[in-house]
């Protein structure tokens, strides 16, 4: 939504800023990673994957999981991590928000979407987490009943960075 107003195309360009501010990418890069392609590497090791929307599926796809038969549709991550030594998939979703809006409800679907993760990831054997990561807007007051909920569904949430060690490298 546009502050003072109904919505609309500011919605998509101040919500991808933040995006790109809160880049994994670069948190990893800034924390002495390197990144190579999808590959998070530290003194040539690879310790993991950094995905984003469909690629994730193209991750499961190259290991015989046919997310199809798993799910009815697919969950496209803003940003996802998976972590070879600990068989782990972080997935991370980032909301941001300067008025009330649709977003408000997305966060309370949290349960759900970590459930799919689950879901998709448990013929690998692996862990998943969920994490919001979230703008300052969520810390009022009204959202605190949500952000319990959150906890309580098992998932996660963070303001403005992610600590990398949840990422499990």
């Amino acid at each position: 939504m546009i502050k003072g107003g109904t919505g609309g195309a500011n919605t998509n360009k101040t919500g991808l800023l933040f995006e790109r501010e809160t880049s994994l990418e670069t948190a990893l890069v800034d924390a002495g990673f390197q990144v190579v392609g999808d590959e998070i590497l530290q003194d040539s090791k690879k310790l993991g994957l950094l995905m984003e929307k469909a690629k994730l599926y193209r991750f499961l796809e190259g290991r015989d999981v046919d997310w199809r038969k798993i799910v009815s549709t697919r969950l496209l991550p803003d940003e996802a991590v998976f972590s070879y030594s600990s068989n782990s998939l972080t997935v991370v979703e980032k909301k941001w928000q300067e008025v009330s809006g649709s977003v408000d409800e997305k966060l309370q679907t949290s349960g759900f979407k970590l459930r799919q993760y689950r879901n998709l990831f448990e013929p690998l054997g692996a862990n998943v987490k969920y994490i919001y990561l979230l703008n300052d807007w969520f810390t009022h007051p009204r959202y605190r009943d949500v952000l319990e909920y959150i906890r309580e569904s098992g998932s996660d949430y963070h303001f403005k960075s992610l600590p990398l060690d949840l990422l499990d490298l």
